[in-house]
């Protein structure tokens, strides 16, 4: 339970003050508490808990079901899944987070990630992370299982592609966000090799303007663009992730 709990932690803290910590420790303004286990289960209850009235106060401002939102979505980020769409309010928290939120992800797979799936790759356990509302309102925000695990393996190839895609979601503040291959009906992670404000105008207004373009069309009138780049591979070959390096107008 502690990479749970520091997932939990590590999310929270990044959103409230807007720096990803990269140690945690007891005296954090935000931490979390365990309150119980479920009967006849293997279950934990766990508060986030804000020792700060600044904190507090954004947090309300926020809202909690927009908070766990955020911590669903993190999440599917470091794992290279899809996350659900974010209401209006979780959006614009993402958005003033800004480039800060690609550290979030990364500080995630450095190590509360790894544990959280000790579970699943020794006893072969699915473990869950629900928002409870109440007692008949219930959201599962996390799914972690053997197959979830793999995405931890996954290594940047040094091999190059070109690909006809078009561009399904895009973070502005981030240039990350997820594409959908040719000939493919299933989306995958993308970003770029460098910082995203080192991106050429050009390349950041092509890939934006691809995503405006295609909202809503059929896809018999979908208009792609032509990208070379770097597959991130897992170990069974699955590519979870494109790095791109170039790109070409169709």
């Amino acid at each position: 339970m502690q990479g749970v709990s520091d997932a939990l932690r590590c999310v929270a803290e990044s959103v409230l003050t807007g720096k990803t910590p990269q140690r945690q420790t007891h005296k954090s303004k935000v931490r979390t508490s365990l309150k119980k286990s479920f009967k006849g289960s293997y279950g934990q209850v766990f508060s986030v808990d804000i020792y700060d009235d600044k904190l507090n106060k954004k947090l309300k401002t926020i809202g909690r079901p927009a908070f766990a939102e955020l911590i669903s979505y993190f999440i599917s980020e470091s794992l290279y899944i899809e996350a659900r769409p974010l209401s209006a309010r979780a959006k614009k928290t993402l958005d003033e987070l800004g480039e800060q939120s690609e550290s979030v992800v990364n500080q995630l797979r450095v190590s509360a990630l790894e544990n959280i799936h000790q579970i699943s790759l020794k006893f072969n356990h699915d473990i869950k992370i629900r928002y409870r509302k109440s007692r008949n309102d219930i959201t599962t925000l996390a799914n972690f299982n053997r197959n979830t695990a793999k995405s931890l393996e996954a290594k940047t190839s040094n091999e190059t592609v070109d690909l006809n895609v078009i561009v399904t979601r895009l973070n502005i503040h981030t240039g990350n966000g997820r594409l959908q291959v040719e000939g493919q009906d299933e989306t995958v992670a993308f970003g770029f090799g460098i910082t995203y404000r080192d991106v050429r105008l050009e390349a950041k207004k092509i890939f934006s303007e691809n995503l405006n373009h295609n909202n809503g069309l059929k896809p018999s009138e979908w208009q792609y663009i032509k990208i070379s780049a770097s597959p991130v591979r897992l170990k069974d070959g699955r590519v979870v992730k494109h790095i791109v390096k170039g790109f070409y107008e169709n």
